[in-house]
């Protein structure tokens, strides 16, 4: 999600077209990874993660492939959308696996903090591979990662199903938990797609902002992991870990949208990571144990609000690049969203598995 909007102005250059457009090259891959979440969730309960994972390994590979045949703006919009289905069916396989293989809650933040790794080390090595590899880099780079989770997974054991799961999880006990969701792990990619041209924009060298950027994803890995600590030794206290969260976001984001120096918005990148990284092993686990008849299908419905939030605030945050403050205004409206999600948390049921 993260690759292309790292190196949003050449790659603008590269194709011949704006900031709104590059917006709509991880749109399309967010349209298509929102679209295949109830799918991919139903699939792994009935047919197993392993297979949905396999599946969307393969999904990576040939829309990596596709977008790297030609600087065609319609080429990488089918690309993208390609590999969308892949990232969106691998996510949900994934985080089923863990619960299939009956792991602790701590090894489910340790797999929200991969997600966040991988967004975070995507922010700070495409633009270091820009020169070399130009506007394939962010291609290239997708395609080696997809080839050696093709192999992982092949190895991987085979684990239970659920027998017999609903055909469809629309469930309103699962609302708040999307809404906090869309406030942590949607805000975390959205600005992490638009840090480094916000940071160059005020004068940043593109290296050092590339590096600054990574900071929103890679702050929550060591967050995302003391989030499943929380659910399995003190799950009193996930509420109030739940609030620091989205005031920490809103803080960070208020910051991000100031004409600050770099020293205090690499400190708000930061902040914003850390306290995006909290909520994941809480809301994940408390849909797990709402849903125990559909585990799979009841995380793709959560993590498809924060997939539709992206949808539409990517393209729309390019956008705000060509008003006037250079794409502040967009970190301002990402924190009043993190403030006014805070009444979900009263509402969320956080019985947790």
């Amino acid at each position: 999600m993260a690759s292309v909007g790292s190196i949003a102005d050449p790659t603008a250059e590269a194709y011949g077209v704006s900031l709104v457009v590059v917006g709509l090259f991880t749109g399309s891959l967010v349209l298509t990874h929102f679209l295949v979440q109830l799918p991919a969730g139903r699939a792994a309960d009935r047919a197993g993660a392993v297979r949905v994972g396999l599946f969307a390994a393969a999904l990576c590979l040939l829309g990596n492939a596709v977008a790297l045949s030609a600087p065609s703006p319609e080429v990488a919009l089918l690309g993208r959308a390609l590999t969308g289905l892949g990232s969106g069916a691998g996510f949900v396989a994934g985080a089923d696996m863990l619960r299939a293989a009956g792991l602790s809650p701590i090894w489910r933040g340790a797999y929200g903090a991969s997600t966040m790794l991988g967004g975070g080390l995507a922010v700070a090595i495409v633009p270091l591979l820009e020169p070399a590899l130009g506007w394939r880099a962010p291609y290239w780079s997708g395609f080696a990662i997809a080839i050696g989770i093709a192999v992982a997974v092949q190895l991987s054991p085979s684990l239970p199903r659920v027998p017999h799961g609903p055909t469809i999880v629309i469930d309103r006990r699962l609302v708040p938990l999307g809404l906090i969701h869309a406030a942590s792990f949607g805000v975390s990619y959205l600005a992490a797609s638009w840090i480094v041209p916000l940071l160059e924009r005020q004068g940043t060298a593109r290296g050092t902002a590339a590096l600054v950027g990574a900071l929103v994803l890679l702050g929550g890995v060591a967050t995302r992991i003391g989030g499943g600590l929380l659910v399995a030794r003190a799950p009193s206290r996930a509420r109030a870990a739940l609030v620091v969260a989205l005031v920490g976001g809103a803080v960070a984001m208020g910051l991000l949208a100031l004409p600050t120096p770099l020293p205090v918005q690499a400190l708000a990148t930061l902040l914003a990571g850390l306290s995006a990284g909290i909520p994941f092993a809480i809301i994940f686990g408390a849909a797990q144990a709402l849903r125990p008849d559909a585990p799979a299908a009841a995380l793709g419905f959560v993590n498809s609000f924060a997939i539709a939030f992206l949808l539409v605030g990517t393209p729309l945050a390019g956008a705000a690049f060509s008003l006037p403050g250079e794409g502040r205004l967009a970190f301002a409206c990402i924190a009043v969203l993190c403030l006014a999600t805070l009444p979900a948390i009263r509402r969320a049921r956080l019985h947790l598995v």
